[in-house]
């Protein structure tokens, strides 16, 4: 059943649901996973995409975030979030697990954490980024999503691989 949600505040019934962290183009099986957790738990599924697009300006009295563009000729995220929204559909359709999507703004795994604790969600579930020598040199200097999440909150993190396993003999700079 999908329960389709723009904001993380308009949505107080997701007290305590797992979070499927999703990019457009994402395999399935991530999304997949996270529902197979939050239907053990017996909590909802809130799928997030974060617009990196974006960023947050200020919090109104009643917690709402406002936000404005990086570039104010990019709407990248109401894209991705249509993507994301097809993706989860097309994976979950035949489940019985109750999900929504939220649109996060700004660093994911800051994002993440503070919508994590702000549902008090059990489990955060996201995948792997697709190899390749440009993600590699960006999550050098950044950090993956993963490991700043592991590093900065005390959530459980459900991180599923999203290719096939490297060989312990692979030489990670041979595909650059």
């Amino acid at each position: 059943m999908a329960d389709v949600q723009n904001s993380p505040e308009t949505a107080p019934e997701l007290t305590g649901a797992v979070i499927a962290a999703i990019i457009p183009g994402q395999t399935p099986r991530v999304v997949a996973e996270a529902a197979r957790y939050a239907s053990l738990m017996g909590v909802p599924l809130a799928v997030v995409h974060v617009d990196v697009t974006r960023f947050v300006t200020y919090e109104d009295p009643e917690g709402v975030p406002h936000t404005a563009p990086i570039d104010i000729n990019v709407d990248a995220g109401v894209q991705e979030l249509q993507e994301v929204r097809a993706q989860v559909e097309q994976a979950l359709a035949g489940s019985d697990v109750s999900w929504t999507t939220v649109q996060l703004v700004g660093d994911p795994a800051l994002a993440i954490k503070h919508y994590a604790s702000k549902i008090d969600a059990p489990l955060i579930v996201l995948g792997t980024r697709k190899r390749g020598f440009g993600e590699t040199v960006r999550e050098f200097f950044t950090g993956s999503v993963a490991a700043r999440l592991s590093h900065r909150q005390h959530r459980p993190l459900l991180v599923v691989p999203v290719d096939e396993p490297v060989p312990d003999e692979h030489d990670p700079f041979a595909d650059a």
